[in-house]
C-alpha cells in the first residue's frame, strides 16, 4: 500500500475529484493554503495499492496542468512608512505536488 499526497490548485479540485471517482480511485480532500501567493489549494489523500500508483499519477498530470497567471502582489515600500503599493507580477500556478509514502498498515472501520 502507498498514501499519495496530491497537494493541487483549487481549479483543478473538481475535475480531478471526478476522474478520481470515475476511475475508482478512493481519494480524502482537504482544503489547505498555498503560502507564497496565499491562494487556495487542495489536498488529496489517496490509499491505494503499489500497482496502481502509476494510474493515479497519471490521472493527477492529466488533469492539473501548470499555468501563468498574472497577479497584483502588494509590496511593501517602507517599514516605517506602512505603504505598501501593488503591481502585477506573472506567477506559474497549478500543476500538482505528489508524495508518494509507503503504508505499513491500513484500516477501514
Amino acid at each position: 500500500m502507498k498514501l499519495i499526497v496530491a497537494i493541487v490548485h483549487d481549479d483543478d479540485k473538481h475535475v480531478l475529484e471526478s476522474e478520481f471517482r470515475k476511475n475508482k480511485i478512493p481519494s480524502t480532500r482537504l482544503s489547505s493554503t498555498g503560502s507564497f501567493l496565499r491562494s487556495g489549494n487542495t489536498t488529496f489523500l489517496i490509499g491505494i495499492e503499489e500497482s496502481r500508483v502509476d494510474e493515479v499519477l497519471e490521472v493527477i498530470k492529466k488533469n492539473c496542468e501548470a499555468r501563468d497567471e498574472v497577479i497584483t502582489a502588494p509590496i511593501n515600500l517602507d517599514v516605517n512608512l506602512e505603504m505598501s503599493t501593488a503591481y502585477p507580477v506573472n506567477v506559474h500556478v497549478g500543476g500538482a505536488t505528489v508524495f508518494i509514502l509507503p503504508i505499513e498498515e491500513m484500516f477501514r472501520f
